[in-house]
């Protein structure tokens, strides 16, 4: 089966995933899924076992189900990245070279598609570069591995225009401290990123959880509630 069947098959569930047109617990089949992807049941497949792999679905005996939003398991991932970042950022002030730094503030500044999509892969896209200016490629994995295990839940985050405001002003604040070669400030910048992003995504799940539960649909796994 070509390639490019098994990435549009793999974008299209990915993106129903992550907008709740496939919800949380749902039940799917390889088969199911044929008309909603216009592909076969090769690359369904295919697209299935890469979206576990980034924790978006799981198995369910012979069948699929999409994977309920733990919680708990957001809340260690956040605290994760947060202190991963915070150390990742004071080796930025201290390693990365002006090409660099103007790169991360190009990437920044320029116009984004207007639309959670961009604002989603965007922010993501700059935590890890942040990451990778430390010069050490394993604040870059884990920073790269953290935002994909919370790329349905940031995406509650992102779906406004002034969310991605706040988010793009927040990044270049951060951006400018680095520039100024001013640790201290990246670091508490960082985290109060990091934090305000945490309270704000465990809200959202709240407010989804009260939705969804009165379409009889689990948005969070209830041992994590």
């Amino acid at each position: 089966m070509p390639q490019s069947d098994d990435r549009a098959a793999y974008a299209t569930l990915r993106a129903a995933i992550l907008s709740f047109d496939l919800l949380p617990g749902e039940a799917l089949s390889e088969r199911g899924l044929e008309p909603l992807t216009g592909a076969s049941r090769t690359p369904v497949r295919a697209a299935l076992m890469r979206l576990e792999n980034e924790g978006l679905v799981r198995r369910d005996g012979r069948a699929w189900r999409v994977s309920p939003i733990d919680v708990a398991e957001v809340r260690a991932v956040l605290e994760f990245r947060a202190t991963v970042e915070a150390g990742a950022v004071a080796l930025v002030v201290e390693r990365a070279d002006g090409e660099g730094i103007a790169a991360l503030r190009a990437f920044v500044s320029h116009p984004d598609e207007d639309g959670p999509e961009a604002g989603l892969r965007d922010g993501g896209d700059f935590h890890v570069a942040l990451a990778r200016l430390s010069g050490n490629p394993f604040f870059a994995s884990a920073m790269d591995d953290a935002m994909t295990r919370l790329s349905r839940t940031r995406w509650l985050e992102v779906r406004t225009e002034q969310s991605r405001a706040q988010a793009r002003a927040e990044h270049l604040a951060i951006v400018d401290a680095v520039a100024a070669r001013d640790a201290p400030r990246a670091v508490a910048l960082v985290s109060a990123h990091s934090a305000g992003t945490r309270d704000r995504l465990v809200g959202f799940l709240e407010e989804e959880r009260r939705r969804l539960r009165g379409r009889g649909m689990a948005v969070v796994d209830d041992a994590s509630a």
